[in-house]
């Protein structure tokens, strides 16, 4: 499998309503822990009269920076379940949080995990996870007569060829999955016979 990680789309919000309380779930991309803290804050001011507005987050590409509030709701209830799902799911770079509006009815431990939990994968939902792949842009110098195979080669490993300049060589740029690096060079040397010039650029994930 091709190395990477999973994380959302986009801003996404959802709400549903157990025995008359509301569960409004926000979720944000992060890079950051000061970015999740800053959206946790923006959620709490713009539910201001909520009595409580939970969040888990989970940042890096393992998912090393974690953290999780119940916010006042009792122990264990709100923001570890959530947690649990991000975990579950393995999705990272990303801020769950989930505001409650007391519907005058209590739910009980058990209620409020289910509920947040619930609360959670719906906004999760809505904000859609992707999978991110890592890749490496590569640069290929060769001579017209190789054009014509080495693309072919590049697009059958799954690369996407970015640009083509035309001089009086030919400069292909590709983004290549990062795994398949070793093996691509070893590929053009073979096809150019040591001719074509390979170059190996930055990895981003896309």
């Amino acid at each position: 499998m091709a190395e990477g990680y999973k994380t959302v789309k986009g801003y996404g919000t959802d709400e549903i309503v157990i025995k008359k309380s509301r569960f409004i779930a926000n979720v944000y991309p992060v890079t950051t822990e000061e970015e999740a803290v800053s959206k946790v804050l923006e959620i709490k001011k713009k539910y201001h009269d909520a009595r409580h507005s939970c969040f888990a987050y989970r940042i890096g590409k393992k998912g090393e920076y974690l953290k999780y509030s119940d916010d006042g709701e009792p122990q264990g209830t709100a923001g570890i379940p959530m947690l649990d799902i991000l975990k579950g799911e393995d999705i990272t770079d990303v801020v769950v949080i989930v505001t409650r509006y007391f519907g005058g009815i209590l739910l009980g431990t058990g209620g409020l995990v289910g509920a947040y939990s619930q609360a959670a994968k719906a906004g999760l939902a809505a904000a859609e996870t992707i999978q991110m792949t890592l890749y490496r842009l590569v640069e290929i110098l060769t001579d017209y007569s190789l054009h014509g195979k080495i693309q072919y080669m590049l697009l059958n490993k799954g690369c996407k060829i970015t640009d083509t300049v035309f001089t009086d060589k030919v400069k292909i740029t590709a983004a290549c999955l990062a795994e398949d690096i070793e093996s691509l060079e070893t590929d053009v040397k073979d096809i150019s016979q040591g001719k074509a010039e390979f170059s190996a650029g930055e990895l981003f994930y896309g």
